[in-house]
């Protein structure tokens, strides 16, 4: 398979997965919007707010940092600013991931 039918399908896959987990974030979001502190943590120290949010930080940058290098395949020529610029990209789409989850999981 070539490699960019598998980013292709990377793209497609993710964001068909971003949907649900879209519509919940935005449904609590909803609730948590106007709760005081307490309210909040209690919303990120339960067990499937956790992983929910967790998957969704996760599949967020995921299709983010895929779309974005698209991008970067399409206008950068210069094969050196691109590669470098994509793995800038990917760092800091894990970097990011990462502390997002751990601050959330230390609330």
């Amino acid at each position: 398979m070539n490699i960019s039918t598998k980013k292709w399908l990377f793209i497609k896959c993710s964001s068909l997965a971003l949907i649900p987990l879209m519509i919940w974030f935005a449904l609590n979001l909803v609730k948590i919007f106007n709760s005081d502190y307490d309210g909040l943590r209690m919303f990120f120290s339960s067990q499937p707010s956790q992983s929910l949010f967790a998957l969704f930080v996760v599949f967020s940058l995921f299709f983010y940092s895929l779309t974005v290098s698209e991008i970067f395949e399409d206008y950068i020529n210069n094969k050196k600013i691109k590669n470098v610029a994509n793995i800038v990209l990917y760092l800091f789409a894990i970097i990011i991931s990462v502390i997002t989850i751990i601050t959330s999981l230390n609330f």
